[in-house]
């Protein structure tokens, strides 16, 4: 199996809605606030090479949207999906399957580009895409607090398309070789993060149960989280494992880290060990 890290940008969200009831005295050290109280955060996809299939795994938030939109989030930098793929010689013909961690917009948008007609189409053309049957319902009917992230254009017309399954694996059920999925519900409801085998070693693709190496620490979730106490339990989980396996955890949001190893402090909390990139194994 290869992996390769696809950076599709950075965008920006407000600090406090990203590090949850933990004081900015104490956030503002990890990833410090413009003078909006907004941090930047990457979009950072990931492609894997198995066997004969180039699986990408989420898609950034895409370039369809208006400029009123794109003024709330401020997408930037130099990278985006597309470019990033050439960047690898891989074209979007090229991907075999997109594995959709969950749908809200900066992770699914991407997925679907506006035609010069106008038109909403797949962006990877012989690509299956993969979610949750479970999230997919939830996100078509959303509630109230998750409504302005489920975006319909990003995803309804992939089911238009034909183009959309649903992957019936969780609970470190595997879905293809050396690829499990676990689903988590803190989050959003029926995330999915990937467990892969990697160079003999566990890797785990953390989406926005850990969407950053500033949130290893238990109190920092997300004011985003629906259920922040089952992100609570589930965090727990995923580090208690990755501690046990001495596997690499990989960020999507981080703003300058790829992935790190654990390890145990003094006190007995679960800390990072080692901060690294994919090219380091």
């Amino acid at each position: 199996m290869k992996l390769t890290t696809i950076h599709s940008g950075y965008f920006k969200l407000d600090g406090g809605a990203m590090f949850g009831v933990v004081p900015k005295t104490l956030w503002n050290r990890i990833n410090p606030a413009d003078e909006n109280n907004l941090c930047t955060w990457s979009l950072r996809c990931l492609l894997i090479e198995t066997g004969n299939r180039k699986i990408l795994v989420d898609t950034g938030m895409g370039d369809k949207q208006d400029e009123k939109f794109r003024s709330h989030f401020h997408p930037h930098g130099p990278y985006t999906l597309k470019k990033s793929l050439k960047e690898q010689n891989v074209r979007p013909e090229d991907i075999t399957d997109v594995f959709l961690t969950h749908l809200h917009f900066d992770h699914v948008g991407g997925a679907v580009e506006r035609s010069a007609d106008g038109d909403l189409l797949p962006a990877f053309p012989n690509a299956t895409y993969w979610s949750h049957k479970e999230h997919y319902d939830w996100a078509y009917t959303p509630n109230e607090r998750e409504r302005a992230s489920f975006l319909k254009e990003n995803f309804v017309p992939l089911k238009d398309h034909s183009v959309l399954k649903f992957i019936e694996a969780e609970n470190g059920e595997e879905w293809l070789p050396g690829i499990r999925i676990h689903t988590v519900k803190g989050h959003t409801h029926k995330m999915m993060i990937p467990e892969l085998d990697f160079k003999g070693r566990k890797l785990y693709y953390c989406a926005d149960l850990i969407p950053s190496s500033g949130h290893l620490r238990m109190p920092y979730v997300m004011s985003y989280d629906v259920r922040p106490l089952e992100t609570l339990k589930e965090k727990g989980f995923l580090l208690n494992r990755a501690l046990e396996q001495d596997a690499i955890l990989y960020f999507e949001h981080d703003p300058s880290l790829e992935c790190c190893t654990l390890t145990k402090d003094q006190r007995g909390r679960i800390v990072l060990d080692k901060k690294c990139t994919l090219q380091n194994f």
